[in-house]
């Protein structure tokens, strides 16, 4: 993901002293450091389920991509900025560059989201010991690559089997329930099952995990099962009486949702047989 480079500017203090950070580790290129502080721990991941952001409410929401986890602490000697300057100087970035401030927690936790050429970042700051550190959290927003794509054979085999199969190759945005480009080799699987068994009637049944509200989510599934109808019906001439769209959130987990693994594996699309 293409990310615009931002020079955060501090009005804080100036240190001279060279960064002694934790070996193979970097600033985001959105972000300078606050002056005077090292990175301790770094974590980056080319694609990570990360549920550290705040919604609106404060309540702990997910997003999936490029994923980085920052730790700066202060140096010795060094005075530390106090918790309100450092989230200060972060949202005040982000808002610079036409992004917004979806949370702020006290002053201690603030996040962020960026819009941009259709790309979206999100940024978790939080501080701690009155501003001795920071943590920064940052997805920049993808889908997960599918390498393996179930083909229509396999499709088969599982609904004839076991009655259901689960699709991991059908993407959207977060939040959103627009069918991404990147879904299409799965999309052309469907059609293929479909023209192979004249006969066969389907369920496409959206599914998600449990973070959020359940009446939001059960919304945001229906939508998204619709989506996958009309798109299969408009692009791929599938006839529209062969597919019923159903929508049933978080109620069908494959597995927990206590982990963020779990949580990827809950988000998914469904064919289920139509008798």
């Amino acid at each position: 993901m293409k990310i615009i480079t931002l020079i955060l500017t501090l009005f804080l203090f100036c240190s001279i002293s060279l960064p002694q950070d934790v070996k193979g580790s970097k600033d985001h290129p959105m972000f300078n450091r606050m002056p005077g502080y090292d990175i301790s721990t770094y974590e980056e991941k080319e694609f990570e389920v990360c549920n550290k952001f705040l919604d609106s409410k404060g309540q702990p929401t997910s997003a999936e991509g490029h994923f980085y986890y920052i730790k700066y602490v202060i140096k010795k000697g060094e005075r530390a900025a106090t918790e309100a300057q450092i989230n200060k100087n972060f949202s005040d970035a982000v808002e610079k560059i036409g992004g917004t401030v979806i949370y702020k927690h006290r002053q201690i936790a603030t996040s962020m989201k960026l819009k941009k050429d259709d790309k979206v970042t999100w940024v978790q700051v939080r501080t701690y010991n009155k501003g001795g550190g920071y943590e920064l959290w940052i997805i920049e927003e993808a889908a997960m690559k599918q390498d393996i794509v179930a083909d229509a054979k396999s499709m088969y085999n599982n609904i004839n089997s076991q009655g259901r199969v689960a699709l991991y190759g059908i993407y959207f945005d977060f939040d959103k329930a627009e069918v991404k480009p990147e879904s299409d080799p799965t999309l052309n699987e469907i059609s293929k099952l479909l023209s192979q068994n004249p006969a066969l009637k389907l369920y496409i049944v959206g599914h998600t995990d449990n973070v959020g509200d359940f009446k939001y989510n059960m919304k945001l599934s229906q939508s998204r099962a619709e989506a996958v109808v009309k798109t299969l019906v408009s692009k791929y001439n599938v006839d529209k009486s062969r597919l019923t769209a159903a929508g049933v959130g978080p109620l069908a987990p494959v597995t927990s949702n206590d982990t963020d693994e779990g949580k990827a594996k809950n988000r998914r699309v469904e064919l289920i047989k139509l008798n």
